[in-house]
């Protein structure tokens, strides 16, 4: 037989290659790993008799997987309510909650591409299982779970209905149909497909839904909101004249736009246009949170505003964590993962887009114009990422050889490191010293992938051209040419 890889919850859960990797047979031990964990569990909250929410996205096979979790779920007598159609993880994250389950399982790889299928897990909060809840299901990897004398039953089960009125409480729907706006809508075929359309279809609201079909090959793109994945977005708000375009990723979860020019709206720029309008017009108490890799304009908006800031690692069950003790108003992730604690503890990339066209209309004013606002506020801040799929050998050597001291970047001194999660060269760019006196911190940011042969590398600088210059310095020097 084959050598398989071994099951590896990472950030969010576990992904894997379908057919090679993520086979019923792996997801199958997942199940049970989990099935392991919730009859262990001492909580109250968790207790096996509260049941299993479990749900799936678009992808290959996955309403099949997602039945077969459920075929070991209920084995140990854990009863389960399966989602009857394709669902977003919000929807389901807000299921679990809602509904008082001691957990849930996603069948999604969320922005992976096609080939890709993975098993997200969200604790009975309705959002991603703590470190310590992720740690504690993988430790029951290979064990299996003791049979019930008796199945427990499956229930086909409907998460939208209560999700979507949820949403719409959450955003001033009225304010939106009044204001004249126009918007494009892309799911990227994905499970977010129809929502933000049906419900701008409800208010009268004037859009366009491209990409709308489920597909699981996700024709020419992986379903990741950021470029080149959304030009088709970028194309449709120039040619239909809309003020902005709104996009979510495979499973609904995560957020990018377009201005009302074509420009990309990368989830940073998001992020600090939903941290000023929470801060300066909705005022709701609470700290703020951002992973290691994230714009540092959420610094200097949190600051402004006397709110206290968390940095941590990258991935949102960090921000989950926060948010279950302390009082986080909101945090947020570079990958667009936004979460608003008063909603969910969890990501959500279709409240994200009401909420985006909500302040649009409160403000009177276009997507790029909020942007641009924001620059002139808080100082330039541009950001770029790449992605290496480079083997482990080459992966591992760019880390220890980053580890081992590196002076400068593209002709800057390092200043200081961070390591809270990766490597972090916080640089000293002349550039800076002839913008205005806010300009951004320049830094890059390189990190391994603990799941995949993949190393990303993020930079933040004063402009387009000093990010993207540094990150081509960091992609020769992680591939040695």
């Amino acid at each position: 037989m084959a050598n398989r890889s071994p099951i590896k919850f990472g950030t969010d859960g576990w992904r894997g290659v379908i057919a090679e990797d993520f086979t019923f047979e792996n997801v199958r031990a997942a199940a049970a790993a989990i099935a392991s964990y919730i009859h262990a569990s001492t909580d109250a909250n968790e207790s096996a008799a509260k049941g299993i929410c479990i749900g799936y996205d678009t992808r290959f096979e996955s309403d099949r997987f997602a039945a077969a979790v459920a075929e070991v779920l209920v084995a140990t007598g854990i009863p389960v309510k399966l989602a009857d159609r394709i669902t977003p993880t919000p929807a389901l994250s807000y299921g679990v909650r809602h509904l008082g389950a001691a957990g849930g399982v996603m069948i999604t790889s969320s922005h992976n591409p096609y080939q890709w299928n993975g098993v997200k897990y969200k604790a009975y909060y309705g959002g991603s299982g703590k470190p310590s809840i992720m740690t504690a299901i993988e430790s029951y990897l290979g064990q299996a779970p003791a049979l019930a004398a008796k199945p427990a039953p499956i229930e086909a089960y409907d998460f939208l209905p209560a999700y979507l009125e949820a949403i719409k409480r959450f955003a001033d729907l009225n304010l939106i149909a009044k204001s004249g706006l126009k918007f494009a809508i892309d799911s990227m075929y994905g499970a977010g497909s129809g929502i933000i359309s049906g419900i701008f279809k409800e208010i009268g609201v004037d859009h366009i839904e491209i990409r709308a079909e489920h597909n699981p090959l996700f024709p020419g793109i992986n379903p990741e909101p950021i470029e080149p994945h959304i030009r088709a977005l970028q194309e449709a708000v120039v040619a239909n004249k809309c003020d902005a375009g709104l996009i979510v990723d495979g499973d609904a979860d995560r957020i990018g736009a377009a201005d009302e020019h074509g420009n990309f709206v990368d989830p940073h720029k998001i992020y600090s246009v939903l941290l000023e309008w929470l801060l300066s017009r909705k005022k709701w108490p609470g700290d703020v949170t951002r992973a290691f890799n994230t714009t540092c304009m959420i610094d200097r908006i949190a600051a402004r505003y006397g709110r206290t800031l968390h940095e941590h690692g990258i991935g949102f069950k960090y921000i989950c964590d926060l948010m279950l003790e302390k009082d986080i108003l909101i945090g947020g992730e570079e990958s667009g993962g936004i979460g608003i604690s008063r909603h969910l503890p969890e990501r959500d990339g279709l409240l994200n887009s009401l909420l985006v066209a909500n302040i649009m209309a409160e403000e009177g004013k276009t997507l790029g114009q909020l942007v641009a606002q924001l620059q002139e506020k808080y100082g330039e801040h541009h950001y770029g990422r790449i992605d290496l799929h480079i083997p482990d050998e080459l992966k591992n050597s760019a880390i220890a050889r980053a580890k081992a001291g590196v002076k400068e970047f593209a002709g800057m001194p390092v200043d200081h490191i961070e390591t809270l999660d990766g490597i972090k060269f916080f640089l000293d760019n002349p550039e800076a010293k002839t913008k205005k006196p806010n300009a951004a911190r320049t830094w890059l940011l390189l990190r391994a992938s603990g799941t995949e042969p993949l190393l990303r590398i993020y930079s933040e600088s004063t402009s387009k051209e000093s990010v993207n210059k540094l990150l081509e310095t960091a992609r020769n020097f992680a591939t040695g040419s």
